[in-house]
């Protein structure tokens, strides 16, 4: 965390969603479908998206992995640093008829999927020799809108969560998405998409960025816009695509009672991403991607004096692997550059490992591998940085038709360079929870997750959550 009089403006590490596996509130609702598999825990119903996942733009992250696919698999925080932008040209999405999704509602040409949950969670937090817990409520409120057109599609998607504390003390994480995608089915294997959304979260205490005597931290706003274009020629395929965000940031509440404004970490950014594939066969599709974007804050010199936008350069060489409903995924290897306008910021530069496996072993069990890469701006003056990477591993099994169990982990490592004062950290998070479907519309749910940081400088940080709750869904 950063004093104030050390902070200087900097992204906030957001993004690595993507929405959340050991954040102390979310349930799972249904059995993952084979290619957008979920891990939750106490309180929000994460399920499976039923058409590709809406882009959430920012050239920290291109790649090869899906949003959807790994957000509601990592803990919120993680969501915060890397949501990463999907794949234009990803896997097919599969839908099993047997599942025991509700029905949902018909509008017309559309069908709402409502769902809303509340849990009674508990919190335990120790940061070096300092303990605290807490126990709230957290109402969830979910919904999918799809159409049900001969062609084309569009597809709403809107989670928000609202936490009330009910005992000791902590702060309170509300936080709020809506995603829209509009799918045109064009001439020719052609394909375009059109994205919006908008996201707040609170940031957390435990980010690097954060204030370290704030007595709530800044709320922050992202507002989203995309559009891409995918044309298949036969063996070979290729697309491009072009995001915009938007990010704001609130006021923060120090401790003593006054406000501190941190404007100066408002920006825009862009990407510019294009790939090709070549198909070897059905099964098997190498691909090659590059990306550049660049981040423009709204103030030029943040309050240190330091110029923080900055331009950002990743090519990578992957994988697409389709074997049926048993194995299929991506996987990608290749180089990130992020280079920032002052000078006495250096670049941040690294290997970039992105990609997803899905795995089904027996009928019943899904397991999820997960690879991410992304930038951690500083927001500590004279600081670029870090690279952070990202392990998740998400298994779900279905004990009976009505009764369904997970574990979730996830490693992440940050990187700063040599040069930086800040210090590495690593971060491991691991959960799991059984959900008891009544029947299609409630469900009872139960979860334990634990996290600990430990970092090279500085205490390390450990939080266990339990929670138990009521889902009902239409």
């Amino acid at each position: 965390m950063v004093p104030d009089h050390l902070r200087s403006t900097g992204q906030d590490a957001r993004r690595f969603t993507l929405t959340a596996l050991l954040l102390a509130g979310t349930t799972l609702a249904a059995p993952l479908a084979a290619k957008a598999q979920t891990a939750t825990t106490p309180g929000v119903v994460v399920t499976a998206p039923t058409s590709a996942a809406p882009a959430i733009a920012d050239p920290q992250t291109t790649g090869a992995v899906n949003a959807d696919d790994l957000s509601a698999a990592s803990d919120e925080d993680l969501i915060r640093l890397n949501r990463r932008e999907p794949t234009i040209d990803g896997l097919r999405t599969r839908i099993d008829p047997d599942d025991n999704r509700a029905i949902g509602v018909r509008i017309g040409t559309f069908t709402l999927r409502p769902e809303i949950s509340e849990t009674l969670n508990h919190e335990w937090r120790k940061d070096g020799d300092t303990k605290q817990n807490r126990g709230y409520l957290e109402t969830g409120i979910r919904g999918t809108l799809t159409s049900d057109w001969s062609r084309h599609e569009l597809t709403v998607t809107g989670a928000g969560v609202i936490q009330n504390n009910v005992s000791g003390e902590g702060e309170e994480e509300p936080r709020a998405d809506i995603d829209a995608e509009l799918r045109l089915d064009l001439w020719d294997e052609t394909v375009a998409r059109l994205r919006a959304g908008y996201s707040f979260e609170r940031e957390d205490a435990d980010d690097p960025n954060a204030i370290s005597n704030a007595k709530t931290q800044s709320g922050v706003n992202t507002y989203r816009l995309g559009a891409a274009i995918a044309r298949d020629f036969g063996l070979i395929r290729g697309s491009v695509g072009l995001d915009f965000e938007r990010r704001t940031y609130g006021d923060v509440e120090l401790e003593n009672g006054t406000t501190l404004s941190v404007e100066d970490r408002n920006r825009n950014s862009g990407t510019l991403t294009g790939r090709i594939g070549y198909e070897l066969s059905p099964a098997l599709i190498p691909f090659i991607e590059a990306s550049v974007g660049q981040s423009t804050y709204d103030l030029r010199k943040d309050t240190l004096g330091f110029e923080r936008s900055y331009q950002s350069y990743a090519t990578r060489g992957g994988l697409e692997v389709d074997l049926g409903e048993k194995l299929n995924g991506e996987m990608a290897l290749g180089y990130e550059t992020y280079r920032f306008e002052d000078d006495r910021l250096s670049d941040v530069s690294g290997l970039s490992v992105d990609g997803r496996i899905n795995w089904s072993p027996q009928r019943g069990t899904d397991v999820l591998f997960g690879l991410t890469t992304g930038l951690n701006p500083s927001t500590t003056a004279g600081d670029s940085g870090s690279i952070d990477y990202t392990l998740i591993n998400i298994i779900t099994h279905e004990m009976r038709s009505d009764l369904v169990a997970r574990l979730s982990n996830t490693l992440t490592i940050r990187k700063y360079p040599s040069d930086s004062r800040s210090s590495d950290e690593t971060t491991w998070r691991t959960g799991a929870g059984l959900t008891y479907d009544v029947n299609r519309y409630l469900a009872l749910t139960g979860d334990v997750s634990y996290e600990r940081t430990t970092r090279d400088v500085g205490d390390p940080t450990d939080i266990t959550r339990v929670g138990v709750g009521l889902t009902l869904r239409r």
